[in-house]
C-alpha cells in the first residue's frame, strides 16, 4: 500500500517511519521542503496511485482546515482523507460534509503514543464509514501496537467519533496525571521522613493498583531530575481538556475530576512555583515531547525526553 502523508512533524516524522518499516510506502509533504518528498500538496497527491489515500497530521484548528480544504482540492471521487491530527469532533462533521460533495471519504482518527509511538505502537481511535476502515486497515495494523488488535486500536463508530473518543481519553490523562503530581508533591513535602520519592514511584510500578506507563515516564523524570529543578512549574494544554468539560456540561454528566485537572493548569500560570504542575509539565515533555519553561541556570538538554522507551502498562 502506499499513501501520502502531510506534516512530518514529531509525531509525523515517526509515524512516517513505523509505517515504512511495516511496508507501506510513504510520500510525505510537509512546510519544511528539507523534510519534505515533494513541493506541494498537489505533487504529492499525483505521486500517489489510485484509490489516493492521504493522511494528514497537522495541529488542530485553522491549519488542519486549510490543509483538509487543499487537499480536498487535488483529490477525487472514490480517494480518502484520514485526519489523524487532535481536531475536535465537530470540525470533523464541518470537513467530512466538504470531503463528501466531491465523493472523497473522510476518516477521523484520534491517535495516542506520543514520541514513544515510533517504537511501542500508537493507540488508535477511529471514525467513519466500515467499508474505508476496511480498507485502511493495513496503514492501522502497521501503526498500532504489536499483539491483539483490540489492545491498541478501535473503530469508535461514525464520523467524529474518532477524536471524540481521543478528546475523552485526552481528558482522562489530564486528570491521572494531575493525581499523580500531587501524589509526588505530599511525597516530596515530608522530607523528614521519606528519603526516597523517587523509589517509591518506582516500587508502585510493579503490582500496584496504580501502576501505568505515565507511572512510569513519571520515574523516568525523576530519575532525571528529583526536584525537577531545571523546569518551571508551567503548565499549557492543547485543548482537549478543555472540549472534554464542555461536552459534559452540554450533556449534564458531571467531571469534577477532569474539571479540577484543567483548572490546576490554568492556576500554574499565574503565579508561584508548585512541585505538582513541575510534575505535570516534566510528565508532558515525557510523553509527547511538550515544551516545557526551563528554570533560569538549567541546561536546556535537561527538557529533553529520556531516551529509552519504557514498557507499556
Amino acid at each position: 500500500m502506499h499513501i501520502g502523508l502531510v506534516g512530518l512533524g514529531k509525531m509525523g516524522n515517526n509515524m512516517r517511519s513505523r509505517l515504512e518499516q511495516h511496508k507501506i510506502e510513504v510520500t510525505g509533504f510537509d512546510s519544511n521542503p528539507a523534510v519534505s518528498d515533494v513541493k506541494s500538496i498537489a505533487d504529492l497527491a499525483a505521486a500517489l496511485p489510485k484509490q489516493k489515500i492521504i493522511w494528514i497530521m497537522v495541529p488542530s484548528g485553522a491549519i488542519t482546515t486549510a490543509v483538509v480544504t487543499e487537499v480536498i482540492e487535488v483529490l477525487g471521487d472514490g480517494d480518502i482523507i484520514i485526519d489523524g491530527g487532535n481536531s475536535r469532533f465537530t470540525e470533523d462533521i464541518l470537513h467530512a460534509a466538504m470531503a463528501n460533495k466531491k465523493g472523497i471519504h473522510y476518516i477521523d482518527a484520534g491517535v495516542s503514543g506520543g514520541v514513544w509511538g515510533l517504537k511501542n505502537g500508537y493507540g488508535l481511535m477511529v471514525g467513519g464509514a466500515k467499508e474505508d476502515v476496511d480498507t485502511l486497515m493495513p496503514v492501522f495494523d502497521a501503526l498500532r501496537p504489536e499483539g491483539p488488535r483490540a489492545e491498541g486500536f478501535v473503530h469508535a463508530g461514525d464520523t467524529g467519533a474518532g477524536h471524540y473518543a481521543k478528546m475523552v481519553h485526552n481528558g482522562i490523562e489530564y486528570a491521572l496525571m494531575e493525581a499523580y503530581a500531587e501524589g509526588y508533591e505530599l511525597l516530596d513535602k515530608r522530607k523528614d521522613i521519606i528519603k526516597d520519592v523517587t523509589g517509591i514511584f518506582k516500587a508502585w510500578q510493579r503490582g500496584t493498583v496504580v501502576r501505568s506507563w505515565l507511572l512510569e515516564l513519571l520515574v523516568l523524570a525523576l530519575e532525571e531530575d528529583p526536584e525537577f529543578e531545571d523546569i518551571e512549574g508551567y503548565v499549557d494544554d492543547s485543548g482537549e481538556g478543555r472540549w472534554t468539560i464542555e461536552e459534559a456540561l452540554a450533556n449534564s454528566v458531571p467531571v469534577p475530576t477532569i474539571s479540577a485537572s484543567i483548572f490546576a493548569r490554568y492556576v500554574s500560570r499565574q503565579a508561584g512555583e508548585s512541585p505538582a504542575m513541575k510534575a505535570v509539565a516534566a510528565l508532558r515533555n515525557q510523553f509527547g515531547g511538550h515544551a516545557v519553561k526551563v528554570a533560569p541556570g538549567a541546561p536546556a538538554a535537561s527538557t529533553a525526553p529520556a531516551k529509552a522507551a519504557p514498557k507499556s502498562s
